[in-house]
Parts: structure tokens; C-alpha cells; sequence
């Protein structure tokens, strides 16, 4: 029995590759197909399901609009297609889901915006609010200003960093193939597909080496590269045909597909980051109140705190003790040690107040923390 059920899955992201979107042969956008598929995002939508979408195309469709001459592109031509692309992949975004009263937003990201924890956090915060408004957001590389040192390289491997800054269930990548083969397809008729990988070994990174994919810059290597991310930050991930209409409807029924299977969902595997990856740079002490308040399960707030200790930036991890030094509870702080110390012992209300700008509620939130002892 399968431990993976697409219709299940409650946050997904969606990753789109160039020639799924764009006709090979003059350029231009393929609006039949992004049309079906705004279709099977408005199904997903309306079932409550959070939905992301990783689109490239914007390189493809500058191209031809600025009639770059086919070939090799040098860095400052790519750039230059980006920011030309990028309009018209916004528009045809915003066209597609308007049919269905689905607010859209752009999102451009380069690597440092998923490894420098203040832009994570950032980044992260505003997929949180779109989300929260019903809103689908459509996030790319921004191509206009990545250089090759800064740059992904590939869509698959920014889908799975955006899924894990995300917190999705479930990664889609809608590709040229419908999946990981012991064998390469087009020639071996004796490759089978694996329907299910449970441990990236070697041997399923050897076979990525023989099966092939028609376009995109890694094929199936970065997409274990990819795999390796997800599930690591307790996402499944899909690869799955996106070759004809519907693909995700496709996908809901009995559709063909390799699933790389998590081993936890996006909470745990969160919390086991923060507990055991992270290097503390700050300590937080605390009343006995705000003791058992985070032992019910409570977020960490500022009144709760009476000492601060260290040097943090927002977003750092941080150690939580009690008065005698025991160590309740390790997190993320949402601010600063700077702006900490200003507003231990304050009400959350008076935070704007004190520091000139309204900032979260909570010291910790307690997705952000894990406790390290419980009571008795």
C-alpha cells in the first residue's frame, strides 16, 4: 500500500520547466496548456489546498520577444531576456487564474534569498501572507541579477528549497518524463519505472545518470538533487508527465509518476532541524510563568522574559532556560538581541511602542520551537 496520496496533500508546489510553457518552435507561449493547468490549480484551490507555482519560461519568452538570436546565451543576454520574459509570464500568470478570481503575485529569488537567514525569514513570511489570502504565488529566478556564482542553476532545485521554505507536503515537478526509470526509456525496452523511492542511494542516483530528459539544463540529475532537499524538509516529491492537458487531474487519478517518499512531515522535520543543526548564539531566561506556558504548547512572548544573553540577529537560533539555568526550549527568535532586551517584560501590545515598529507578537512562536525537557 502506497504511503503517498496526492489528493491529501494540503500545501503543494508546483514546478512548471521552459518547454512545457513555451512552443519549441516559435517561442511563444503555449496558452491552451497553461489554461488546462490553471484549471487543475482552481480545482486544488477550491479544496482548500495551498498552492505554489515555480514557473521558469521568462528567459524563453524574452528571447523571442527582444529576437535574440538562437545559440548559446552569454550571461548579460540571459539577463536581459529575463527581464523582458518576466512581464509577459507575469501577465499570462494573471490572464490564466483570473478565469477562475484566483489572486496571483510574483516572487523573484536567487540563492541567497533561501540561505541568508534574514531573507529567508523575509521571503518566508511574505508566501505565508499570500497564502493566507488565498492568493497563488508564482516564483521564479531572478534571472535579471543572478550571476553564475548566485544562481540556482536549475528550476527543480529552487522548487525544492522554495517547498521547504515553505512548508509544502508535497513538491510537483511536471516534466518531459513521467518518472525515474531503471533503464533509459527511449532505448532500453526493458526500463521499468520506479513508482515509489524510499533512500536516495547510489544506485538511484546511477540511474538518474541514464534517463534521459529532451530539455531543461540538468534533467534527471538535478531533480534527485532536488529530491534530496524535499524530503529532507519532510516533503514528498513528485515527477510526473506534464506533456499533455490536466496533468495534475492526471496525477489525482491514476496517473504514471515516481514519488520520492519523506520519512517526516514539514513540522517534525522542522523541529528536528532546529534541534539538532543549529548552533545557538543567544540565550533567553525566563519566569516561571512563561515556563509552564511553553510547556502547554504555548509560544514564547516578550513579558516572559527577564534576561537576555548573547549577541543575535533575527532569525538565529536561541536557547530558552529557566531561572536556575536548566534549558527548557531551543527556537528562532523573531528578533533581534538588540531589540530583545528592549522589550523583555513587555506586553505585546507595547512593542510597536517601544521599538517604533510593529513586529510579531510572540519572541518565539512555537512553530519556531522545540522543547528540550518536559515535566514530569
Amino acid at each position: 500500500m502506497s504511503q503517498f496520496d496526492f489528493n491529501s496533500s494540503k500545501r503543494l508546489v508546483i514546478k512548471i520547466g521552459s518547454s512545457l510553457l513555451i512552443d519549441s518552435t516559435d517561442g511563444q507561449l503555449r496558452r491552451d496548456w497553461l489554461d488546462a493547468l490553471a484549471d487543475d490549480l482552481k480545482d486544488l484551490h477550491q479544496k482548500g489546498s495551498d498552492v505554489l507555482v515555480v514557473s521558469s519560461g521568462a528567459i524563453g519568452l524574452g528571447r523571442s520577444r527582444l529576437k535574440i538570436a538562437t545559440g548559446e546565451l552569454k550571461l548579460e543576454d540571459s539577463q536581459a531576456a529575463a527581464a523582458a520574459g518576466q512581464i509577459q509570464l507575469a501577465h499570462a500568470w494573471e490572464a490564466a487564474l483570473a478565469r477562475h478570481d484566483i489572486p496571483v503575485a510574483q516572487i523573484l529569488l536567487t540563492s541567497e534569498d533561501t540561505e541568508q537567514r534574514r531573507r529567508y525569514l523575509n521571503a518566508r513570511s511574505t508566501i505565508e501572507n499570500l497564502l493566507t489570502r488565498r492568493a497563488i504565488p508564482v516564483i521564479n529566478e531572478n534571472d535579471t541579477v543572478a550571476t553564475d556564482e548566485i544562481r540556482f542553476g536549475d528550476n527543480d532545485r529552487l522548487a525544492a528549497r522554495v517547498a521547504a521554505m515553505a512548508g509544502a507536503d508535497c513538491l510537483v515537478l511536471l516534466s518531459d518524463v513521467d518518472g525515474l526509470y531503471t533503464g533509459d526509456p527511449h532505448g532500453d525496452k526493458d526500463a521499468e519505472l520506479l513508482e515509489e523511492v524510499v533512500d536516495i542511494t547510489a544506485s538511484i542516483e546511477a540511474m538518474a545518470g541514464i534517463t534521459k530528459s529532451d530539455y531543461g539544463r540538468g534533467g534527471m540529475i538535478t531533480k534527485i538533487k532536488a529530491a534530496r532537499i524535499a524530503v529532507q524538509a519532510g516533503c514528498n516529491m513528485v515527477i510526473t508527465s506534464g506533456r499533455y492537458n490536466h496533468p495534475l487531474r492526471e496525477l489525482a487519478g491514476s496517473g504514471r509518476r515516481t514519488v520520492f517518499l519523506a520519512n517526516a512531515n514539514p513540522a517534525t522535520a522542522r523541529k528536528r532541524w532546529i534541534a539538532g543543526s543549529l548552533k545557538p548564539s543567544g540565550t533567553l531566561i525566563v519566569d516561571n510563568g512563561a515556563a509552564r506556558a511553553l510547556q502547554s504548547g504555548k509560544s514564547l512572548l516578550p513579558a516572559g522574559i527577564v534576561k537576555i544573553n548573547g549577541n543575535f540577529e533575527r532569525g538565529d537560533a536561541v536557547l530558552v532556560e529557566d531561572a536556575t539555568g536548566r534549558e527548557l526550549a531551543r527556537g528562532l527568535s523573531a528578533y533581534s538581541a538588540i531589540d530583545a532586551i528592549k522589550i523583555k517584560g513587555c506586553r505585546s501590545h507595547e512593542i510597536a511602542d517601544v521599538l517604533g515598529f510593529k513586529g510579531r507578537a510572540e519572541m518565539i512562536h512555537r512553530d519556531d520551537l522545540v522543547l528540550l525537557t518536559r515535566e514530569a
